[in-house]
C-alpha cells in the first residue's frame, strides 16, 4: 500500500513538470523512481496498480483547467468541474497502467530489460490514448521537451519518439542510482546523439508579415447578446493598420464572431451571414485576407437546421468568402455532448451556448491563397494536439492557423495546449500561427520555437514575418507516427530478448 501511495505521490509530482510551471527534470526523476517500485513489485496486480496511481496523480493535477470550464456554464454547478476532473483522470491512468503492467510482465525482473520494456510500453499507450474513444491526446510525456535542444528531434522521431527518450532518460538515471553504469553510459549516448542532430534547413525566408488579433474578450462575455456590438469594435479596432502597410494577412481567433457567418437557411438568414462577413472584412483590402473562426450552419431545404460547423472562413475585400474549413476533430462537451440522451436527460449539457452539437468536417485540408502568401493549412483549436494528423500529406501547406478559444481553461490550459502547438510544427516543419481571444497567441517557426508570443490575458496584436517552412518534409512528416511506433516496438522485443537471456 505504501508503494501504490508513493507512486500516486509521484504522478503528482511529475504534473509540475508540464506548462504552465515547466519544471521538465521532474517527470524524469519521477519515472526513475516509478522504476525502482515496478523493479521492487513483487505481482503483476502490483504493478498494475502502480501504474495506474502513478498516472491517476499526474492527471489529476495536470489536467485542473477541466474544472475551470465549468464556471462558464449557469447549467451546472461548479464543484461538477472537479467531478469531471476525477473522472478523466480515472480513465486516462488505465494508459500508464498497461505501459508498467507490460513493462512487469515481459522484463523478467531485469533492471536494463525494465527501462527498454518501459520506455517502449509507454510510447506505445500514449499512441493508444490518442485514438481510443475519439482520442485524448493531451500533455504526451514528450511534451515536456518542449523548452530543450530535444525539441527538434521530433523531426525524426515526433512527439511519442520524445516520449520515450523521457522514459529512457528516467531509466538511465535508475540505472545510475543502481550503478548499472554501462546501461546509463547508453541512455546518456542516445541523448547526446539526438541532441546534437542538426535542425532541418528552411526554405528561404519571403518578405510576408501577418498581424494576429488577441482582443482579450473573456468567456463570461463572449456570447452575451448585448457584447457583440463592443466585441466588433474591439477586434476591428486592433485589426486596423494605421501605417498603411499593405497587403496584409490577418488571424482572428476561434469563435471572433458568435453570429453566423455562413447560413444555409432562408435568404434573409443569407443576407445576415453576408453582412456580418462583410463587416467583419471592412478592413480587409484588394489582395489581403482575414482568417477568422466562425460558426457555420447548414440546411438542405432552406428552412430547418441541419446541422452546424465549428468553422474557419477565409475572406477577401468586401467579405467575399474564399473558403471555408469545418472543424474535423470536435472537442466532447465543448462542441458536442456524447450520449446526449442519457446526460441531457441528468441536466448536462455543452459548455457553450446551444442546444445542437456541432458536426465534424471531413478533416486536415490545404487551401492556397495565391503567390503572395502561399498555402494554409487550418487546425482549429484542440485539433492541434493531435501527432500526426494535423496536415493533408498529399497538400503540404506552407504554414498552419490554428485559431483557438482558451478563454476557459484557467491558466494551466492555455500554456499546456501552446506547448503541443509547437510539436506539431517541430514535427512537421511547418510553422503555426496561433489567434486566442485571451492568450496565448504566437508565431512558432518550422522548428517549434516561439518568435512572437502575446501573453495570458491581455489585449493586444502580433506582427511579424510568416517563418517559412523546412525546405523539404521532415522525415517524421513523410512517415508520421509509424517511426515512434516501430522504435516502441524494437525496444519491447529488445527488452524481452534482454529479460530472457541469462544474468
Amino acid at each position: 500500500m505504501k508503494s501504490i501511495l508513493l507512486a500516486l505521490l509521484l504522478g503528482a509530482l511529475s504534473a509540475f513538470a508540464f506548462q504552465p510551471v515547466d519544471e521538465w527534470l521532474l517527470l524524469p526523476l519521477a519515472l526513475a523512481g516509478l522504476c525502482e517500485l515496478l523493479f521492487r513489485a513483487p505481482t503483476l496486480r502490483r504493478a498494475l496498480a502502480l501504474g495506474y496511481a502513478f498516472g491517476f496523480g499526474q492527471f489529476l493535477i495536470a489536467l485542473n483547467w477541466i474544472a475551470t470550464a465549468f464556471t462558464f456554464q449557469d447549467a451546472m454547478p461548479a464543484w461538477l468541474g472537479w467531478v469531471g476532473v476525477l473522472l478523466v483522470a480515472v480513465y486516462l491512468a488505465i494508459y500508464p497502467m498497461l505501459a508498467t503492467g507490460l513493462a512487469w510482465r515481459l522484463c523478467n525482473k531485469r533492471p536494463a530489460a525494465i527501462v527498454l520494456t518501459l520506455a517502449g510500453a509507454w510510447g506505445l499507450t500514449e499512441w493508444l490514448r490518442a485514438g481510443m474513444f475519439t482520442g485524448f491526446a493531451w500533455n504526451p510525456a514528450g511534451v515536456v521537451l518542449a523548452d530543450t535542444p530535444w525539441l527538434v528531434s521530433s523531426a525524426l522521431i515526433g512527439t511519442y519518439g520524445l516520449s520515450i527518450l523521457v522514459v529512457m532518460f528516467a531509466g538511465g538515471l535508475w540505472l545510475a542510482s543502481l550503478r548499472k553504469y554501462a546501461g546509463a553510459a547508453g541512455v546518456l549516448g542516445a541523448m547526446i546523439i539526438l541532441w546534437l542532430l542538426p535542425p532541418p534547413p528552411t526554405a528561404q525566408a519571403a518578405n510576408k508579415s501577418v498581424r494576429i488579433i488577441q482582443p482579450n474578450i473573456g468567456q463570461h462575455e463572449r456570447w452575451r447578446p448585448e457584447f457583440t456590438e463592443e466585441a466588433a469594435r474591439r477586434i476591428g479596432t486592433l485589426s486596423m493598420d494605421p501605417r498603411g502597410t499593405r497587403p496584409r494577412l490577418l488571424f482572428w481567433p476561434e469563435s471572433a464572431v458568435t453570429d453566423p457567418l455562413s447560413d444555409a437557411r432562408s435568404d434573409e438568414h443569407q443576407a445576415f451571414a453576408a453582412f456580418e462577413r462583410k463587416r467583419a472584412a471592412a478592413i480587409v483590402g484588394p489582395g489581403e485576407f482575414l482568417l477568422t473562426g466562425g460558426i457555420a450552419v447548414n440546411s438542405s431545404d432552406g428552412r430547418r437546421v441541419d446541422s452546424a460547423a465549428n468553422s474557419v472562413l477565409i475572406l477577401g475585400s468586401g467579405g467575399n468568402m474564399l473558403a471555408r474549413y469545418d472543424k474535423a476533430h470536435l472537442l466532447p462537451f465543448g462542441e458536442y455532448l456524447p450520449v446526449r440522451p442519457l446526460l441531457s436527460a441528468i441536466g448536462l449539457s455543452r459548455f457553450a451556448p446551444g442546444e445542437m452539437d456541432f458536426q465534424p468536417g471531413p478533416g486536415p485540408r490545404t487551401i492556397d491563397l495565391g503567390e503572395s502568401w502561399g498555402k494554409v493549412g487550418i487546425q482549429l483549436c484542440y485539433e492541434i494536439i493531435f501527432s500526426g494528423e494535423v496536415v493533408d500529406r498529399h497538400h503540404r501547406p506552407d504554414f498552419i492557423f490554428n485559431p483557438s478559444n482558451d478563454a476557459w481553461f484557467g491558466r494551466w490550459g492555455p500554456a499546456q495546449h501552446l506547448a503541443q502547438a509547437r510539436l506539431r510544427a517541430a514535427e512537421e516543419g511547418i510553422p503555426v500561427i496561433r489567434s486566442t481571444p485571451t492568450g496565448i497567441s504566437a508565431i512558432i517557426d518550422a522548428r517549434g520555437a516561439l518568435t512572437r508570443v502575446l501573453p495570458w490575458r491581455a489585449a493586444g496584436i502580433i506582427d511579424g514575418p510568416l517563418p517559412p517552412p523546412t525546405a523539404a518534409p521532415t522525415v517524421f512528416a513523410r512517415f508520421g507516427n509509424l517511426i515512434p511506433l516501430l522504435l516502441a516496438f524494437g525496444l519491447l522485443i529488445g527488452g524481452i530478448a534482454m529479460g530472457r537471456t541469462r544474468r
